[in-house]
């Protein structure tokens, strides 16, 4: 477990420097970049003719969602008659029609949930101007939507910002370089980057087989950097040439925790900003990490850890019914895994990505052993352990408020949330934005499993039958992507309903998540007195943690009893 502890320090260590960085990014404060940069970005402002003009919450969502709308037509267009020889040397021919709706919206809301094979169901064009062009917009709209709910948060100001701006400079300023520097590095590390056709070459065996090549390498970096998921390969991140050795791997994992870790340290340092600061010795103190950010940062980093330890625990035991076969389990339950990573890598990998809701998989979560199996399911249920580029932040803001709310309820005072009091409108708005997650999976798969259409893509029987298509439906609420991959989900049935499910759980939240703003920003700050709860404490941070897991529990948990755990009973006794 050494290699954990280092790789979380350092980890903690990036995060500081560079959620710094985005905060003086998200705020239009000087960075060192700014010589360059700022001419990139008047270039695309004239080009575009964005006026950067304040926005309010209503606008800010509808240049969002229109912005979106026109990349999902563009794309969608692009998938129905990819057979085009354009940089096609495999000669893929047109994807589906409703293969292309779920294709498009997966990327387009940040899942890259995919019911494709990319090395034969995608052309070299597809995979770049659609699959690797939204990973940097999908991406880039979570940080700009996060930006601006905390921005209304700190009450600084009665806008949101400019959506095109915000967009804007996250894709030019941190995206764009950091992809070009460690998509390098990968490519030295044996990541392909080309556009030559596949090679058929004949293995010792005296066979033939097709080795996939490709722009795989500006693709990998981003897919985890922008915390999308979708992989090149059909075996994702557990394919050699998307992810060679252990030193991509942690590669891979650093990138996709880089970015919403940030998110949370520049929250600290935006509502920070907001309160008088602190000078010693006639300058202002050097604060890294905000006070607001602790209990926040602490509930994510308690639930994450003890999500590995469950993962890493269960996966280090092996299975049972192998090991009374005769089958040595000293190596942990290597089913499904890669052998240049073994279980702590692996659980380690699993953990991150639904934790950070990226999505890659570098082992096959299908044969994960039930308790194993039920962390990346938990994960992504609760949708606030770091998550996302930004929405994951969002979303324990939210559970923030609802901490405040019932804590008020208890002392039996108005509760209030960074300076602004939490009335009626703003706890309805707080309720629907909590209820809509568990609604869209629960449904969903109440729906699979009454329907012909759902239950023919079920290919397990029992326990971990229902456990796929609970977990297919949670990936594509919390916009993670990741699969159980046993199910035969290339239907129109399983297209449709994951394409909706991907489309309500990203904006559905994210508008109520700013009208929830756009209704605190509007309110007078009102000062801290003897009575008023302060949120930058331990015990503030405690109340957080029961408050996500009670919520979580009561939601989710016939449906865990009923799939991995049930399972588990099963499998050991």
């Amino acid at each position: 477990m050494t290699q954990v502890v280092l790789f979380l320090i350092v980890f903690i260590a990036l995060i500081l420097v560079t959620g710094k960085y985005l905060y003086h990014i998200a705020e239009g404060k000087h960075t060192f970049a700014d010589p360059v940069f700022d001419k990139v970005d008047k270039f695309i402002y004239r080009l575009c003719g964005i006026k950067k003009e304040e926005m309010g919450w209503k606008q800010y969502a509808m240049a969002m969602l229109a912005t979106n709308a026109v990349m999902v037509f563009v794309g969608y267009l692009i998938l129905r008659i990819q057979v085009m020889p354009v940089f096609n040397p495999n000669e893929i021919g047109n994807m589906e029609p409703t293969l292309s709706f779920n294709t498009i919206i997966s990327f387009m809301t940040n899942t890259n949930l995919q019911h494709y094979a990319g090395e034969s169901g995608l052309s070299y064009f597809s995979q770049m101007a659609v699959i690797t062009f939204m990973m940097f917009t999908s991406a880039a709209t979570g940080f700009a939507v996060a930006m601006a709910f905390i921005r209304g948060l700190a009450g600084k100001t009665k806008t949101f910002g400019n959506f095109y701006v915000d967009f804007t400079r996250i894709t030019t300023r941190v995206l764009l370089p950091i992809s070009i520097v460690v998509g390098l590095l990968l490519v030295s590390q044996g990541v392909p980057q080309n556009l030559s056709p596949n090679v058929t070459v004949q293995t010792i065996e005296g066979r033939y087989q097709d080795i996939a090549m490709g722009p795989v390498a500006s693709m990998e970096i981003i897919k985890h950097l922008g915390t999308n998921g979708g992989g090149f390969f059909g075996a994702n991140s557990s394919a050699p040439f998307e992810n060679p050795n252990v030193l991509t791997n942690m590669i891979e994992m650093m990138s996709m925790m880089l970015m919403p870790g940030s998110c949370v340290i520049a929250f600290g340092h935006m509502v920070r900003s907001r309160r008088k600061k602190t000078v010693v010795g006639g300058k202002e103190k050097t604060v890294w990490f905000g006070s607001e950010a602790r209990p926040i940062f602490a509930v994510m980093a308690a639930i994450f850890i003890i999500g590995l330890g469950i993962c890493w625990s269960a996966e280090s035991k092996g299975n049972p019914i192998l090991a009374n076969i005769g089958l040595s389990q000293s190596m942990g339950s290597m089913e499904g895994k890669e052998d240049r990573f073994g279980v702590t890598q692996s659980a380690l990998f699993t953990t991150v990505t639904t934790a950070f809701t990226t999505g890659s998989v570098d082992n096959m979560h299908d044969t994960l052993t039930p308790l194993g199996g039920a962390v990346p399911m938990m994960n992504m249920m609760l949708n606030v352990v770091f998550g996302g580029k930004g929405v994951g932040l969002m979303n324990m803001l939210v559970y923030a408020i609802l901490a405040v709310f019932i804590c008020g309820l208890m002392v039996g005072r108005t509760p209030e949330y960074l300076g602004k009091k939490i009335e009626g409108r703003e706890m309805k708005l707080t309720a629907l934005a909590i209820i809509i997650h568990p609604f869209i999976i629960l449904f969903f798969a109440a729906l699979a499993l009454s329907t012909t259409g759902g239950l023919a893509g079920i290919t397990n029987p029992g326990y971990h039958g229902l456990s796929q298509v609970v977990y297919e439906y949670a990936s594509s609420a919390a916009n993670n992507g990741s699969g159980f991959e046993g199910l035969a989900d290339n239907s129109y049935f399983w297209n449709i309903t994951t394409g909706l499910a991907m489309f309500f759980g990203r904006y559905l939240a994210m508008i109520i998540q700013l009208a929830i703003v756009g209704s605190l920003i509007m309110k007078q700050p009102v000062s801290e007195s003897i009575g008023t709860l302060r949120t930058d404490t331990t015990t503030f941070a405690i109340s957080l943690f029961m408050v996500v897991l009670i919520i979580a529990a009561l939601t989710f948990f016939p449906a865990m009893v009923l799939g991995p755990v049930a399972e588990h009973l099963a499998l050991f006794n």
